[in-house]
């Protein structure tokens, strides 16, 4: 029951699927062409699309990696299909669950017959999230392509629209839900409300795929990373010297430490509780309050052999350690460029 519910939540809410139905055209109240019958495939490579079937024939665009075809027609080396292509710049990828703002075109034309993948071909879930692997890779270096990382979200969507059952699941769906939530934190630090203290105040990435995460996966890793992230929403903008902000921002990351205790993700959750209390530290003695300024950096240490204790084998363990030396030594944490 739950694989199905899945599936349906992500065809209903987060795909932008090839119409099949012209009484869904309908109810969506837009104007869509009726989709012939024929196989469905996933588009691995950027992909031409031509009038005929012939190099020589007009270039009609190109399918984008995880973009969905029906395959309609053979001739030789060539197929023809029904493809979902880009118009323009599409944010189907940076958008709300309720559906794109802008989403793409169903195209025929002709294709040669590469990088297609069906329910079944051979290893098929492997082939579309290994490829939505490289595309993600892809799109951490310098000379990224356009659009790698939403090229990833869309392949590794696929992944479960195509195969629900399969064990890549819960990992194509956090990935998926991560890069969204990426996409659309970078756009929103460039907002200037970005730099605003309280949350409310801001443009927040969209929670609802964090959430969907951990309700379809419960206490697994992935869960556990939809939680950690889910954290950033409560966080200050800047703290504009208040120093309830760390403070409060410690209490989140050891909240989380204490209810994931097995994630992955705690010991860097300790690690960033201890250093805001260590900068909490900081502003309260630069504002003249040296009860408070002592009672913060007083958990810094406390939090370090917690952290030592229950993930020795942790970067953060000796990280931690440092931080603590640091704050005994009466040395300045916070407003050092640091973190």
């Amino acid at each position: 029951m739950r694989r199905v519910s899945l599936i349906l939540f992500f065809m209903l809410t987060t795909l932008t699927l090839l119409p099949t139905h012209a009484e869904s055209a309908q109810h969506r109240g837009q104007s869509q062409p009726v989709m012939p019958k024929g196989t469905l495939a996933v588009v691995i490579p950027v992909t031409n699309l031509y009038v005929q079937p012939s190099l020589n024939s007009q270039r009609l665009t190109q399918i984008q990696p995880g973009r969905e075809a029906v395959i309609t027609e053979k001739n030789g080396k060539w197929i023809r299909v029904f493809a979902n292509v880009d118009q323009g710049q599409s944010h189907e990828d940076q958008t709300t669950l309720l559906g794109p703002e802008n989403p793409p075109q169903p195209l025929s034309g002709w294709m040669i017959d590469k990088g297609l993948v069906t329910e079944k071909t051979p290893n098929a879930d492997q082939i579309l999230f290994g490829a939505a692997q490289a595309q993600e890779d892809a799109a951490t270096q310098p000379d990224a392509p356009p659009h790698a990382a939403q090229a990833a979200r869309r392949l590794y969507l696929r992944v479960i629209q195509f195969f629900p059952k399969s064990k890549l699941v819960p990992d194509a769906m956090w990935r998926a839900a991560d890069i969204r939530w990426q996409l659309q934190k970078a756009d929103a630090a460039t907002l200037p409300s970005a730099h605003s203290r309280q949350p409310y105040m801001r443009e927040l990435p969209d929670e609802n795929e964090m959430h969907a995460v951990m309700h379809y996966f419960p206490n697994t890793k992935w869960a556990d990373f939809a939680a950690f992230t889910l954290i950033q929403n409560k966080l200050c903008g800047d703290w504009q010297g208040d120093e309830k902000c760390p403070e409060k921002e410690a209490q989140y990351y050891l909240d989380y430490a204490r209810k994931y205790p097995k994630s992955p993700d705690a010991p860097e959750a300790l690690y960033k509780a201890a250093w805001r209390e260590a900068a909490a530290g900081d502003m309260w003695q630069a504002d003249g309050n040296k009860k408070f300024a002592d009672r913060d950096r007083s958990y810094v240490s406390g939090i370090a052999t917690r952290l030592e204790k229950n993930y020795p084998d942790s970067q953060y363990v000796t990280r931690a350690a440092t931080l603590a030396f640091e704050v005994n030594q009466g040395i300045q944490i916070y407003g050092t460029g640091t973190q």
